[in-house]
């Protein structure tokens, strides 16, 4: 087998091993000697010796310089925002509560620190426990992170969910709630499927609505009297009006910028109901709890919103079935403090997943008593307190008198027998009620 010439090897032995004493001039291994060129055995057994300790050295440069070039990768790898020892990543569902007070909303608003969101605080709080790398904090995306409900400003929460991609550290939830407020909680993590998407796997959720029973009474009776108590007959009413609004409706009236004739307006809603009053420093309050598929921006606090004008008087009880009709209806908007994301509901993938031997039931059994608790220590009391300061509830009773309820009627009667207007005659893009 053929040799590289002792001057091509010179050279790659300086450039791996540095400067070394050159062979030039000497014959090739194999090759017997030259004419005139005769050379004694010691000579010869003495430069094999030479020429085995240079490929001995050309070999342990190469070693040098792979080592070298693998630590200049975990280097660039560190500078990247990963570890050096990288530990694989698994798709969770992180239980989160939270008291929403001071807070504008759920969803983070990257590049924006004016405005200070609840994942602003959650993902800082999952960067410094060590679950994810800095830049994935920066860009969400890169943890496939997923909020199943984008509450609004000042809305809170006692199960919301949010799928991602962390490093399963060891006590996990214990860091992650050590770098968080206290009226922020991971109350509980379970593994999931890795195409899973709490926002696409969620097949209903279920809010509720705290607020003082005072604002249904009728409207000539003060909007401030903390000595009213809501009476069996009264709460009968409202349940009655609040057991409408059950089964597929167009809830255009109930958002912003949607159109009558959209099919996203369509919205299905399983139940809604107001429990039994009960009282808190004084002051008697009531919750009305509604499940849905899926929610608009601000129809749960309009839902709740127009039952109360109807409750104080303030609207007909006609109200309700025009406000699902194509005409505008000026729907008052409750305030948002009371709202409060309860639960989410994963049927369709417990009956999938939830038995198959390798996942578990997304149903949080073993955390409701947890979750009941948080309320009781943190949303609850800021609902109260934030009431008794702020009057929120009262503030916002006394702008009812300002809607003009029978005027979209008197509106809608009119338009009666008219061509209809662009957007009515552009084919339909669904039905409506």
């Amino acid at each position: 087998m053929g040799v590289p010439s002792l001057r091509a090897a010179a050279g790659v032995l300086r450039r791996a091993c540095g400067p070394w004493t050159p062979l030039l001039g000497r014959r090739p291994f194999g090759l017997p000697p030259m004419a005139g060129n005769a050379e004694a055995p010691a000579a010869v057994g003495a430069r094999q010796e030479q020429d085995k300790k240079a490929r001995s050295g050309w070999q342990g440069g190469a070693r040098v310089w792979e080592e070298t070039e693998q630590q200049a990768k975990k280097l660039k790898s560190s500078a990247d925002g990963e570890p050096r020892r990288k530990l694989p990543k698994r798709k969770i569902v992180l239980l989160v509560a939270y008291s929403g007070k001071g807070y504008h909303g759920m969803q983070r608003n990257v590049g924006s620190s004016q405005f200070k969101t609840i994942e602003d605080d959650l993902v800082s709080a999952l960067v410094r426990s060590g679950c994810i790398p800095e830049n994935h904090g920066e860009d969400m995306r890169k943890m496939s992170f997923q909020r199943c409900a984008r509450t609004d400003k000042g809305v809170s929460a006692a199960g919301q969910v949010v799928s991602l991609k962390v490093w399963l550290i060891d006590d996990i939830l214990e860091k992650i709630n050590s770098h968080l407020p206290s009226h922020i909680r991971i109350l509980g993590l379970k593994r999931v499927t890795g195409g899973f998407n709490s926002k696409n796997r969620c097949d209903a959720r279920t809010y509720l609505y705290m607020l003082p029973t005072f604002a249904f009474a009728h409207k000539d009776r003060d909007a401030q009297d903390e000595t009213y108590r809501l009476s069996a007959e009264t709460l009968r009413r409202v349940n009655g009006l609040l057991a409408r609004y059950k089964g597929t409706h167009n809830f255009h009236n109930f958002t912003s910028q949607k159109g009558p004739r959209e099919p996203s307006a369509q919205r299905y809603v399983l139940d809604m109901f107001c429990e039994e009053p009960f009282e808190r420093d004084g002051l008697e309050f009531a919750v009305i709890k509604v499940t849905g598929q899926s929610f608009m921006t601000h129809q749960i606090r309009k839902m709740v919103g127009l039952v109360v004008a109807i409750a104080k008087g303030y609207a007909p009880e006609d109200v309700l079935e025009r406000s699902w009709g194509e005409a505008k209806v000026d729907v008052p908007k409750a305030p948002g403090l009371g709202l409060v994301l309860e639960r989410v509901h994963f049927e369709r993938y417990n009956r999938r997943f939830g038995n198959d031997g390798l996942h578990e039931p997304l149903d949080w059994a073993r955390e409701e008593a947890e979750a009941a608790a948080f309320k009781e220590q943190h949303i609850y009391p800021t609902i109260v307190s934030t009431e008794r300061h702020e009057r929120s509830m009262a503030q916002w009773l006394s702008t009812l008198p300002v809607h003009d309820f029978s005027a979209t009627a008197q509106a809608a009667a009119s338009l009666q027998g008219q061509v209809p207007s662009p957007q009515e005659g552009s084919g339909g893009d669904g039905d409506s009620d």
